[in-house]
């Protein structure tokens, strides 16, 4: 039930960023469009790749020229997480011509952008196969998109971390500093969350891992640790928790920390440093 009601909150969050995205780029109208093609022409259009891979957000495209014309008729030709080669036909669609035009920039910007997140994930994937390592996303998302951004990382074939500050505690360096130790922090945190929601805490050294050990938790974040480190600290936990690694995390730098041993490698540049991939939509006639 919670898993549904979940979801239902989602596909209404994806139908807002739809119609917010919408409303920004139509203002009173689409002159062009509107000046250029009859109200009831209708027209065809083709959505391909103009580069190599993961595509994500066909059916947040779908929804997009939706908004604007409820007839529409989208013919995918692949399905959202499939790896595409450069010049593949991604869908046709089929509708009234101002409003395939007029959706157009948002419907691509969304596809663009997810199908960017979901390449990279799938590349930092894809290099820590071979161990026991899972790549999730963090909360630097772009503001208002998280959603989506986070469905692209699953699409991509990574995890999610928590989705905000309200389904997961993460006790971070200046909650710390700020409740007096962590043993402080996470009492804290226990006497005040009544739904007892998982607990995350964040070391910088061994000494603060030996600490974090020692209070049950569900997660422990090493935060910029050298390898040697993270070695040291995989085997110090030695599987009672589940251990984190973060902090600057790159393709060149990823396989040799899932080598560590440890269980997740969170990337903050899967979504704060996205590379669009590259598709084109053109009519080809009514």
């Amino acid at each position: 039930m919670v898993n549904t009601i979940r979801m239902m909150h989602q596909a209404n969050d994806i139908q807002q960023i739809i119609e917010r995205a919408l409303a920004e780029d139509l203002g009173s109208g689409d002159v062009t469009s509107e000046a250029t093609i009859a109200a009831t022409a209708v027209a065809n259009g083709r959505l391909i790749a103009k580069a190599d891979g993961v595509i994500a957000g066909l059916t947040v495209a779908t929804q997009t020229f939706a908004a604007l014309d409820a007839a529409v008729q989208f013919m995918p030709h692949t399905v959202d997480g499939r790896w595409v080669e450069k010049g593949a036909l991604l869908a046709e669609v089929t509708g009234n011509g101002r409003a395939l035009l007029s959706a157009e920039r948002t419907a691509l910007n969304l596809l663009q952008r997810m199908s960017g997140i979901a390449t990279q994930t799938r590349r930092f994937v894809e290099a820590v196969a071979g161990t026991k390592a899972i790549i999730l996303d963090t909360r630097k998302t772009a503001p208002g998109l998280r959603h989506l951004d986070k469905w692209a990382v699953r699409l991509g074939g990574g995890q999610n971390h928590r989705i905000g500050l309200y389904d997961m505690v993460l006790i971070k360096e200046n909650h710390i500093a700020a409740a007096g130790g962590i043993p402080a922090a996470v009492s804290r945190v226990r006497a005040y969350d009544t739904a007892q929601r998982p607990i995350e805490v964040e070391v910088c050294n061994l000494e603060e891992l030996a600490q974090a050990l020692s209070l049950n938790l569900d997660r422990i974040l090493l935060d910029n640790m050298s390898l040697e480190q993270m070695r040291e600290a995989v085997k110090v936990a030695d599987g009672r928790v589940p251990l984190e690694a973060s902090g600057n995390v790159t393709l060149d730098t990823v396989a040799a920390i899932a080598a560590t041993g440890v269980d997740y490698i969170s990337v903050g540049s899967l979504t704060h440093s996205v590379q669009a991939l590259d598709i084109s939509f053109l009519l080809t006639g009514g």
